[in-house]
């Protein structure tokens, strides 16, 4: 499998895809059935993350109407919160002479470095205002463990560390996972590459998101998702059951 540090490297180096097995999916036709073993992910709909916050995503607050309309038809949803110590290993502030989006190497491999983002307990880390979502079951909280990034909902960015929300899914029957939110070339992504890492049948609702979009990594990201046998897919192909 493609090693995680490109991932990270999307902002500079750029993504090889070349190491994915050979699994050819193409872009799911027609309805997606939305039913009782279906999970809505939604990644890090957070105040950091939309325009006028320190790590903002273009028009990431234009996807919130949207999802709040797609989770109604889903029975289970699970969201997710960037849940950073104030200094936390990813934060250029906490690297003397670096600034945000320059990489270096941690002991888990390459970290690009962000501005400070999604402190915990702050205005910043807070869900979006308007995102209205009362029966969402769960909230998983990452990246608080202060010496390790974590881009997906499933496991850190060392590769190792789990949140748990795997194992919770499977244990609740749930077999295809659906994802929006933010970053696209991010967190969607990671979370989207690690549901089928675990075997879920994966979907990226991809007008239910929005990406960083630096260096190409976008495209990439998508080619990357693609490879691991993610599917593409619009919210007006979902259908509930």
């Amino acid at each position: 499998m493609l090693d995680r540090r490109h991932m990270m490297l999307a902002l500079g180096a750029g993504l090889s895809t070349g190491l994915f097995p050979s699994i050819t999916l193409a872009q799911a036709a027609g309805k997606v059935p939305v039913d009782a073993k279906s999970v809505l992910i939604v990644v890090d709909v957070q105040n950091c993350f939309v325009p006028g916050g320190s790590l903002a995503v273009k028009d990431g607050d234009q996807i919130v109407p949207l999802i709040n309309r797609i989770a109604k038809t889903f029975r289970n949803v699970v969201l997710t919160q960037d849940w950073h110590t104030p200094d936390h290993v990813s934060f250029a502030s906490q690297h003397g002479g670096r600034k945000p989006f320059e990489v270096i190497s941690l002991p888990y491999g390459e970290q690009i470095l962000w501005p400070d983002h999604c402190v915990q307990g702050t205005e910043g880390a807070q869900l979006v205002k308007g995102l209205d979502i009362p029966h969402a079951q769960l909230i998983i909280r990452k990246g608080f463990h202060k010496d390790v990034d974590s881009y997906s909902a499933f496991t850190e960015a060392d590769g190792k560390t789990s949140t748990g929300l795997g194992g919770y899914l499977k244990q609740r029957g749930i077999q295809r996972v659906f994802v929006a939110g933010l970053a696209t070339d991010f967190c969607v992504a990671w979370t989207a590459m690690d549901a089928r890492k675990q075997e879920f049948e994966t979907f990226v609702i991809e007008d239910a998101c929005r990406g960083i979009d630096t260096q190409g990594s976008l495209a990439k990201s998508w080619e990357a998702m693609k490879a691991a046998g993610v599917q593409r897919i619009q919210s007006g192909d979902l259908a509930p059951a």
